[in-house]
């Protein structure tokens, strides 16, 4: 995943929800206020009214969504909103999809915890009109916003209980806790329910453009969304920040790394060829060393798109004998490089400052010239600049 001059950042100072997230991103881009208004009206109609306000918030200029709905239960499936969500043609189908993807993880997590099919999920609390119009906004602004990486600071694990229609569930809620499994989280020592479940969603659906280190450049654009708690001696506040003008070169991707000392080298090198045709995988190193015991052991590393992560770690544990991998997500430094053939012989090129370099592939050198001297004059003839 390329990152360039369009990163966003969030700073969850007072926490995450989905109101709090359309909040900031308005904040950020208030030019989106009118389509966010006018996807409320077509998606919920006139029961339900949508105010975005802009007095300030413990001293802090910044924006807040306000959804007033009548009362009453909400108990919608997930097949239900989506086609709510599907029927409002003020959305673009970009942005539909994307709210139906937020939606689809928070309903994979609470059948998850409720031990259920998904198909049989009722959202209570989710399925009313202000968190369908959270999402359904998410949607709209994460599209606009057109940010090619995202990243999110620690957030906060708040504490205590929150009541439902399930009755008190502990802080952060069970699906919650699913929705965030990989986010760094600290204690401030201010409980509540900081994170939300339409908040961790929004979080959940962003994960594959997620880096773990924020790229270099000009700090841009900021947004404040304020949430609706009054929280001790901090305001309850989601910051977003655009970072502008980064590295063209920065590339995300991610490092899966294992090591083995139990598995042969035919049983491993077949595994290593499975993994190495997966989807979104770059590359894969091997290298021997010695571990516990003084026992020979292969080290693996895995490169692949951070999107590509849970399919190849899958395909790790069931190729191979590993117990366990380690997984992060980092930013590399690329040349402007291409592929392109000559005379039958592919040739990768780079751009080294001002000069080209080429490299010939010798798989095709070899099938294209059977001695070694015949190589050279065919390595030669393809990789000098015309």
């Amino acid at each position: 995943m390329k990152v360039t001059s369009r990163h966003l950042h969030l700073d969850p100072l007072g926490g995450i929800a989905g109101d709090m997230f359309s909040a900031a991103m308005l904040d950020l881009m208030p030019a989106m206020e009118a389509k966010a208004l006018a996807a409320g009206q077509a998606l919920l109609g006139d029961k339900v009214t949508t105010e975005i306000l802009r007095d300030p918030v413990d001293g802090f200029a910044g924006r807040r969504l306000k959804v007033v709905c009548e009362s009453g239960a909400h108990h919608r499936r997930l097949p239900d909103v989506l086609s709510m969500i599907d029927r409002c043609d003020v959305l673009p189908d970009r942005a539909r999809a994307i709210a139906t993807g937020i939606f689809t993880k928070l309903a994979e997590a609470e059948a998850e915890v409720h031990g259920k099919p998904l198909e049989s999920i009722h959202f209570h609390e989710v399925g009313a009109a202000d968190s369908i119009l959270d999402i359904a906004l998410a949607g709209l602004l994460i599209d606009a916003a057109g940010a090619e990486s995202w990243s999110v600071g620690a957030l906060p694990l708040g504490g205590g209980t929150v009541k439902t229609e399930h009755g008190l569930m502990p802080v952060p809620a069970p699906a919650t806790t699913l929705l965030l499994r990989g986010f760094d989280i600290h204690d401030d020592g201010v409980g509540g329910e900081r994170v939300t479940p339409t908040g961790a969603a929004i979080l959940a659906y962003l994960r594959d453009r997620m880096i773990s280190i924020r790229p270099s450049g000009a700090i841009g654009r900021t947004g404040m969304g304020f949430g609706t708690r009054k929280l001790p001696a901090m305001p309850n506040m989601l910051r977003v920040l655009e970072i502008q003008g980064g590295d063209e070169a920065n590339d995300v991707v991610a490092v899966i790394e294992f090591e083995l000392d139990d598995q042969t080298a035919e049983e491993l090198a077949c595994a290593l060829d499975i993994l190495r045709a997966l989807g979104g995988v770059r590359d894969i190193v091997q290298t021997p060393c010695f571990g516990k015991k003084g026992r020979m052991v292969a080290a693996i590393r895995v490169l692949c798109e951070p999107s590509a992560r849970e399919p190849v770690r899958d395909a790790i544990f069931s190729q191979t004998t590993t117990l366990g991998v380690r997984e992060q997500i980092v930013t590399r430094h690329v040349l402007e490089r291409w592929s392109e053939e000559r005379g039958g012989v592919r040739v990768k090129g780079a751009m080294r400052g001002d000069r080209a370099s080429r490299k010939a592939e010798f798989d095709d050198l070899a099938r294209n010239a059977h001695d070694h001297e015949s190589r050279k004059a065919l390595r030669r003839k393809v990789e000098d600049d015309e």
